[in-house]
């Protein structure tokens, strides 16, 4: 449901500055001399906050859905040039008397406490110098999206996206994967160069951020400035090891299995997309049409709410899952705090990965819907521990109702494991990336030799040594340059591993009792921010653990789903 406002006129709209600040200035200048006036203050506080940040949001969806047309993208940078830098100055004022209100301490300690601890942590980090270097930063990461949605191959006289072209790496004929896998990756190289320099840039920019801010260096600040109270890099690295001793051997395995079914003596990088029954699975959908209905009916067949939900979104036209040319790469679920229907964003191609998709960003669509029903904005920004936990969960339970897509019962059995497959190989992608930002954050001076040199190193640590790379280390060593994480998010990604062993616990429950784990889902997604990371884990019935003991317990359980999969092949 919309929240009504009445703080502000119900025609208004995001402009510019100049219409904003009144609003900002009558929260500033606000007399509260009582806990309802706080209460009343923070009511039209969070209504101003979901107003522009929606409008915020709408422009950057239109400039991913289109890179190519200059009115959305001068939209974006009009937004990021000339109004957000004042509503940064002007929140840091608000967070400020905020938080020296005598009245605050009024408030409901339990459900506060992490927006509170928040808020403190956001004003420490606050530089007035920081503010323009911010605009840049926001500026510059665009241009990744920007080069990449140029990217294009021709395959069988087609022109098509790398993404598009990608589902041929899925294809039984070996000959026909090499051929892709070389094309995908001699038009990646193209950019190179550019995408080194983008990266720099970033790189200089984020170190003098955190410099400004007090940080010796950019991992230190991120790790602030993602509010993560609950673990250190320190943590990251021990689970970087975890990963290394739990699900390496899991990795070496399935791959020497899918050496034995592909009969060669070795992999090659174009084999890697395939599964380790060597077989192929059929496309599961036609179009993006039939992929939105398929995945409403396995929705409703999770939970009617769930159903209701996608199909709202439906309803608005607030999805776009196609693939093409000028389009960002990625996909993304965007919370919309005044409207309450979020947006999908994706670039489907026809594959399994593509179902995946969608239950993952309906998983995070689910949760902006119920965390909506909070009273205020604030307590609806969920860290992305949580957040990841409600897509990835939505992955698991959907896992069980995939007859949508495949009627067929060895189809279904090929997608559920290629499905545990990627999740088991997700877990070394995850430490390698997480390795290298921390190692390019804390080593800033690098040049882009040492920094090819780590990454290589990272992957012959987290790569199983069936895989012969010989005469491809050039193209290995810029895989790096493929996660968009890296440009648009920096240090958002161990949260993927973290939350991915919460999903397979709740998957676990879920296999025991389905609709208590659901309720129990439920009930975790609509506290929001209302508690602790590891509070709302224990409120959907898991632990917020990711020791070396849980991720073994936790591998071993999708080893052995898998085992008994293959054993119905």
């Amino acid at each position: 449901m919309p929240i009504p406002r009445s703080f502000l006129p119900g025609d208004f709209r995001v402009t510019d500055w100049a219409a904003l600040e009144p609003y900002y200035r009558n929260l500033q200048e606000r007399r509260i001399a009582s806990s309802a006036d706080l209460e009343a203050w923070l009511a039209d506080r969070s209504e101003l906050e979901a107003v522009t940040q929606e409008d915020a949001r709408w422009r950057f969806i239109h400039s991913t859905r289109d890179t190519r047309n200059p009115e959305y993208q001068q939209a974006f940078r009009h937004f990021t040039t000339a109004i957000k830098p004042h509503i940064a100055r002007q929140e840091q004022e608000l967070d400020h008397k905020f938080l020296n209100c005598p009245y605050v301490k009024h408030l409901d300690k339990g459900r506060f406490f992490p927006y509170l601890r928040r808020l403190r942590s956001r004003m420490s980090l606050f530089r007035e110098e920081n503010v323009d270097l911010q605009t840049r930063h926001e500026l510059l990461q665009k241009r990744y999206e920007e080069i990449c949605g140029k990217m294009t191959v021709e395959l069988n006289g087609r022109e098509l996206t790398l993404n598009q072209a990608g589902v041929a790496l899925s294809e039984e004929d070996r000959a026909l994967r090499e051929t892709v896998y070389l094309r995908l990756a001699n038009r990646r190289l193209e950019d190179k160069i550019a995408v080194d320099e983008l990266f720099d840039e970033l790189v200089a920019i984020r170190q003098q951020i955190a410099r400004n801010a007090g940080y010796a260096n950019f991992r230190d600040f991120q790790f602030a400035n993602l509010g993560r109270f609950d673990y250190s890099p320190e943590d990251c690295l021990e689970f970087h090891e975890s990963i290394a001793q739990e699900a390496m051997p899991i990795v070496r395995y399935l791959d020497l299995r899918k050496a034995t079914m592909l009969d060669v003596e070795t992999l090659r990088p174009w084999d890697l997309k395939m599964g380790s029954t060597g077989q192929s699975v059929a496309a599961p959908f036609r179009d993006s049409d039939e992929l939105l209905e398929k995945g409403i009916q396995v929705f409703y067949r999770i939970d009617p709410f769930f159903g209701d939900c996608l199909a709202s979104m439906r309803e608005q036209n607030f999805l776009d899952l196609d693939s093409r040319i000028g389009k960002a790469p990625g996909g993304y679920n965007c919370p919309m705090p005044e409207s309450g229907v979020p947006f999908i964003f994706m670039n489907a191609s026809g594959s399994t990965r593509d179902i995946k998709t969608i239950m993952h960003e309906g998983g995070h669509a689910v949760h902006a819907f119920l965390a909506h029903r909070l009273p205020f904005t604030g307590l609806k920004q969920t860290p992305s521990e949580i957040a990841e936990l409600a897509s990835m969960a939505m992955e698991f339970f959907s896992y069980d109702h995939w007859e949508v897509f495949y009627p067929d019962a060895n189809q279904l059995r090929l997608a559920r494991i290629e499905h545990l497959e990627r999740v088991i190989n997700l877990f070394p992608w995850v430490a390698s990336i997480d390795g290298f930002q921390q190692w390019v954050y804390t080593n800033p001076r690098h040049s882009i030799a040492e920094r090819e040199a780590y990454w290589t190193a990272l992957q012959e640590r987290f790569s199983s040594p069936e895989t012969d790379w010989s005469g491809l280390d050039h193209y290995r060593s810029a895989l790096w340059q493929t996660q968009l994480h890296l440009f648009k998010v920096p240090f958002y990604y161990v949260e993927y591993a973290i939350a991915q062993l919460g999903a397979v616990a709740l998957w676990r429950n879920y296999q025991r009792d389905p609709r208590s784990t659901l309720e129990a889902y439920k009930y975790a997604l609509s506290l929001g921010y209302t508690r602790t990371i590891a509070e709302t884990y224990e409120a959907a019935g898991i632990r917020f653990d990711f020791s070396r003991e849980y991720v073994q317990t936790l591998l071993n359980f999708l080893k052995e789903e898998l085992e008994r999969l293959f054993r119905e092949v």
